[in-house]
């Protein structure tokens, strides 16, 4: 099995696609099958950047045959998950009021999630603070003229639409930092069977791309998807289409991008975005905002994982442009801004008005740019290179870190190095709960999980122990309590499960001492053990390919095939 990288000479295993090949090109002059240098050749109408109309996906499915990281339909929608940070954002400069019933007539709602209940919301912490999670899709939908217009390929505007950007955002329960993981949208995952909310077919469960999730019911599929393959609860969802990102970078005047050669992004094959620009940093708008974001033959190996990069670099160059307040003191200019994001998102129901989105920016606000970080998700192709999977372990940890609310950055303050308190309760008396999580609704639950570890709580002398018979959704084995003072007892229980530190949490809301069997424990009554790696993770693997919010200096290493 081939492991992936950012860096690397993917390039040189890549087959070299057919020019007229569906879903390969992502440049804005397919329909003519000529570079911008070209004679004859003549802009798209209007200026806008498409991706022509023959990228059809090869096998019906959104996806090119074969699987790898393409550069089909869609790709260019990665960049309206900067203009999804950006509503977030922008909020706390007051944009959010205007036009308040107006605003709130343009946004699109849909329901959190199309797969039953899921995982429960974690509880809060000691301090009565839970940590935010939101789903940021793209979705290269058609259905207006100026989703057509910018996206292209006018056949498709009856088609389904695919969540061709998939971002999760997850900000600390004490609002001190942000984490954002990117996955590669052709990664290989279960969905869970999910129901249409509105034609109330039902979707059955299946493997396939975690883009089409999108087309099995709508974005709470998506956020399903999210939850089965990461064990992380996604509070809110906000999907994003073609219609707005002009307007947003002019807005603020321009994001500032780099590259460290110059960049022509276009073969005589008509592959690339067009994107032309000098060695350097420069301000990116309109248009050339779009190549930008879409660009995938011109930036490191010409794979989806490069362009993710740049697409990560443009969001933290946006997000300190907002929080400079450049450009936004005009109050037009910030009405235009209000006008263009809601008419372009789609939201939950627990989303549904300006109000609460403007209370999540302030929220965000509070998150200095410097503890923001962006990551893709470690991957890896399958044994014979036909799609994209997770990759073990480094995957695994780095969803382990959010679902624990640990920065990617590896900067959470350590707690000073205090001797843990002891039990100060007997064994046999003290009295824990015991609930079964293994309810996966890919996997099914493990029936007589609870019983199972309670049995062996007995038999290790805790014979106060009892069980819940309710089902719940897991994926880490928690113990969880309320009080201070029963910190050793939770403490003592857990070396005698063989259970790591970390699962000991205190929690505001607990009403007594909680152990929950989770997915990582579905068999046997020994807590399986871990590699050293995943238990001492403290920040993203290398494998993830972390960028700092404050890094101003990042800059996209070019191609040297797509220079000039």
């Amino acid at each position: 099995m081939r492991q992936s990288s950012v860096r690397g000479d993917r390039s040189r295993r890549r087959r070299e696609p057919d020019a007229q090949e569906p879903g390969w090109d992502d440049g804005p002059y397919q329909d003519q099958g000529l570079p911008p240098d070209a004679p004859g050749w003549t802009p798209p109408a209007g200026g806008a950047v498409s991706s022509g109309d023959g990228d059809a996906p090869a096998d019906g499915a959104g996806h090119r045959k074969g699987g790898r990281p393409r550069g089909g339909k869609g790709r260019k929608v990665l960049r309206w998950t900067a203009l999804t940070v950006a509503v977030l954002t922008v909020g706390g400069a007051g944009a959010g009021y205007w036009y308040y019933e107006h605003l709130n007539a343009n946004l699109r709602k849909a329901p959190r999630s199309l797969s039953g209940d899921g995982l429960k919301k974690p509880d809060p912490n000691a301090f009565g603070q839970s940590p935010l999670n939101i789903l940021l899709l793209g979705s290269d939908g058609r259905n207006s003229k100026k989703n057509i217009e910018l996206g292209g390929a006018r056949q498709d505007a009856d088609r389904k639409p695919l969540a061709d950007v998939q971002m999760l955002l997850h900000v600390s329960a004490d609002r001190s930092n942000m984490s954002v993981i990117s996955i590669p949208r052709d990664t290989r995952v279960t969905i869970p069977e999910c129901t249409d909310p509105k034609t109330h077919k039902v979707y059955p469960q299946t493997s396939a791309a975690i883009n089409e999730s999108l087309q099995h019911g709508g974005p709470g599929c998506t956020l399903a998807t999210w939850q089965e393959l990461t064990g992380i609860y996604v509070d809110h969802f906000m999907m994003v289409d073609f219609a707005g990102v002009v307007d947003m970078a002019d807005a603020i005047g321009g994001v500032p991008v780099c590259v460290d050669k110059n960049v022509y992004s276009h073969d005589s094959k008509g592959h690339g975005s067009g994107l032309r620009m000098e060695k350097g940093t420069h301000p990116v708008k309109g248009v050339q905002a779009l190549q930008w974001l879409r660009t995938r033959y011109g930036f490191e190996d010409n794979t989806d994982i490069g362009r993710a990069k740049a697409q990560h670099m443009y969001m933290n160059s946006m997000v300190r442009q907002l929080k400079k307040g450049t450009k936004l003191s005009n109050p037009g200019q910030l009405r235009d801004l209000a006008e263009a994001a809601t008419k372009a998102l789609t939201v939950d129901d627990g989303l549904d008005t300006v109000k609460k989105l403007y209370d999540l920016g302030g929220d965000l606000s509070r998150v200095p740019t410097k503890r923001i970080t962006m990551v893709t998700m470690p991957w890896q192709y399958s044994a014979d290179e036909s799609y994209v999977m997770p990759k073990p372990g480094d995957a695994e940890a780095t969803f382990g870190l959010l679902r624990n609310d640990t920065a990617l950055d590896g900067k959470d303050k350590k707690k000073k190095a205090t001797p843990d308190p002891g039990p100060s309760t007997p064994k046999a008396r003290l009295k824990v709960v015991v609930q079964n999580g293994t309810n996966s609704t890919v996997n099914g639950p493990v029936s007589g999980r609870a019983s199972v570890v309670q049995q062996r709580l007995s038999g290790l002398g805790y014979s106060a122990a009892g069980t819940d018979t309710a089902l719940t959704t897991q994926a880490d084995t928690t113990i969880t309590y309320r009080d201070k003072g029963q910190r050793g007892d939770a403490l003592a229980l857990a070396k005698a499960l063989g259970l790591p530190k970390s699962a000991v949490r205190e929690s505001s809301s607990a009403t007594g001492m909680r152990l929950v069997v989770g997915n990582d424990w579905r068999d046997g009554s020994a807590y399986p053990k871990k590699s050293g790696e995943e238990k001492a993770a403290d920040k993203a693997p290398d494998s993830a390919d972390a960028l700092n919010g404050e890094d101003s200096k990042a800059c996209m290493k070019v191609n040297p095939q797509y220079t000039f």
